[in-house]
């Protein structure tokens, strides 16, 4: 994964069809069912919105998770990141 000036991780969104999505820049998983998925990345947070939202890969070391499902929205908060990698959430649990 490239890394921006002062050792910040770049954050990276791909789509694939609106039923896959690989990232990268991903600090922490807030919250996730299958309707909601709610990530700390290193541009804020991200609201993902569907159905059948499932998190089939994460690795918060390199940063990188995996979801599948169907995709409706992607918002971005406007404000600066609320949560630090092993806060909170699930993070802690996939180490």
């Amino acid at each position: 994964m490239e890394e921006r000036t002062g050792g910040i991780k770049n954050h990276k969104l791909t789509m694939v069809n609106r039923s896959a999505i690989q990232m990268t820049g991903i600090n922490d998983v807030l919250s996730f069912d299958t309707n909601e998925i709610v990530l700390d990345t290193e541009d804020g947070l991200l609201m993902i919105r569907g159905d059948n939202l499932h998190v089939n890969h994460l690795t918060l070391e390199k940063g990188e998770v995996n979801v599948d499902g169907s995709v409706d929205s992607l918002v971005y908060s406007s404000g600066k990141k609320t949560a630090k990698s092993g806060e909170k959430g699930l993070g802690r649990w996939f180490k």
